[in-house]
């Protein structure tokens, strides 16, 4: 018997705190060879794209994975979660109606590298991109760092406005509205874009020397958030895994392209947290943190929400099919 979770119930039991450190704790296992991942795969049907990514989470009790649909203007996403333990292994616990479990799994992962990679001590945080994922990435922020004030910036005005009040209302934390991009990211140690921008949207002028700088809005190799002077010029650059890495990320392949990047140097946040990759080498150097986003934590974000749901008596129990040889 699985259990099918609507919106409405991972709502009611998810908590940014708890996924942060499912993540964490998902990552330390990848990094350590345990935990599993399989990149993103996609086809096109007409009119719309299909997306699947899957992993194995020993540490949860679960293997998984998550699609979604982006068709007639709209994006449906569903994680599946199977068993690896109890009297059924292999049998499917949970159907998660997954939109804001990506929101807060997507966030939760900024907020883990950031813990591991930003400048030591109170921070402001830059935050390029107002859209629905831009709010769960300052949720986490504001979780797993210091953060001291949010400089915001968005084109919409009117969008960048409501943000910046709906921030210092919810997270109690500082929030302004800045002009323009160069404004929100001149001085700040911590640098995170989310957009979908086909073309950079920060220069590498305006970071200042030892700050962490995510890109966490693109995971297609034909957009890129950051322009490749800026990659060349990091100390260190991390990433969620380096074969999604080698597939979506327009960022390090138009760096590679320009001639002045070197995918030898990249590390991955899993090695970084089980202490396999240095991570930040000096208080001056610059680090990247590439997020594409890993089925890894859907399944860890998934087994949380499933475990809390089935304490509150959430959801609807489905009988899918039963075993067959």
């Amino acid at each position: 018997m699985g259990l099918l979770l609507r919106e409405e119930d991972v709502e009611r039991v998810i908590d940014m705190d708890a996924v942060i450190g499912a993540v964490r704790a998902a990552m330390i296992e990848f990094g350590e060879g345990v935990a599993q991942n399989q990149p993103r795969r996609r086809v096109y049907p007409p009119g719309g794209v299909l997306n699947v990514m899957f992993a194995s989470h020993p540490g949860c009790g679960h293997y998984g994975l998550k699609t979604y649909s982006i068709g007639g203007g709209r994006a449906r996403f569903l994680v599946i979660l199977y068993s690896i333990e109890g009297d059924r292994p292999g049998s499917v616990e949970a159907l998660i109606e997954a939109n804001l479990l990506g929101a807060y799994r997507t966030g939760a992962a900024t907020g883990v590298a950031a813990a591991a990679l930003a400048p030591p001590g109170p921070v402001e945080v830059a935050l390029i991109g107002t859209g629905f994922q831009a709010r769960t990435q300052a949720l986490a922020l504001s979780r797993a760092i210091p953060v001291t004030k949010f400089r915001v910036f968005s084109r919409n005005a009117d969008h960048k406005d409501a943000f910046v009040h709906e921030v210092a209302e919810r997270l109690k934390v500082a929030a302004v509205a800045a002009e323009t991009a160069e404004e929100a990211v001149r001085g700040a140690p911590v640098v995170v874009c989310m957009t979908n921008s086909a073309t950079p949207v920060i220069e590498a002028g305006w970071v200042e020397k030892g700050a962490l700088v995510v890109g966490a809005g693109i995971n297609l190799p034909s957009k890129a958030e950051l322009p490749p002077d800026l990659v060349n010029a990091c100390e260190a650059v991390v990433v969620d895994q380096l074969e999604s890495a080698k597939l979506e990320s327009g960022d390090l392949l138009n760096a590679e392209a320009s001639g002045g990047f070197d995918w030898e140097q990249v590390q991955e946040l899993g090695a970084v947290l089980a202490g396999k990759a240095p991570g930040r080498r000096s208080p001056g150097g610059t680090v990247l943190f590439e997020s594409h986003g890993l089925a890894l934590w859907d399944v860890a974000a998934g087994a949380l929400v499933l475990k809390r749901a089935r304490e509150a008596r959430l959801g609807q129990v489905v009988d899918l099919f039963g075993d067959h040889v």
